[in-house]
């Protein structure tokens, strides 16, 4: 039973880890395209506090797949609204990027 489990959750990793990398090289590509020019390295060039480095987006209460998502599609005081220049996929694709940099610090 153990050895089954085992294989089971093994099997889970090996699915999802390719889509996964898939969505990060496809966010990172939104983001240099439509993100960077004003949050270059995760930082802010238009508002110091609101960058995208981990302890800002806690602070900040946009530290989730659905928060970022949410922020991205509809926009919230200087960041614009992208609902209607990025499709539901991309938005979440640059969604994950922005929390695996974060995560990382924005180290490349």
């Amino acid at each position: 039973m153990k050895k089954l489990v085992v294989l089971v959750l093994l099997l889970i990793v090996i699915t999802i880890q390719p889509a996964y990398a898939e969505d990060i090289g496809a966010g990172s590509k939104i983001f240099e395209a439509n993100c960077a020019g004003c949050h270059i390295n995760g930082g802010n060039i238009v508002r110091r506090g609101k960058n995208l480095f981990k302890k800002a987006l806690k602070r900040n209460g946009i530290d989730s797949m659905e928060a970022i998502t949410e922020l991205v599609t509809n926009g919230k005081n200087n960041m614009p609204a992208y609902k209607d220049k990025l499709t539901a996929p991309e938005i979440q694709d640059v969604a994950t990027y922005v929390l695996q940099q974060a995560e990382n610090n924005w180290r490349h």
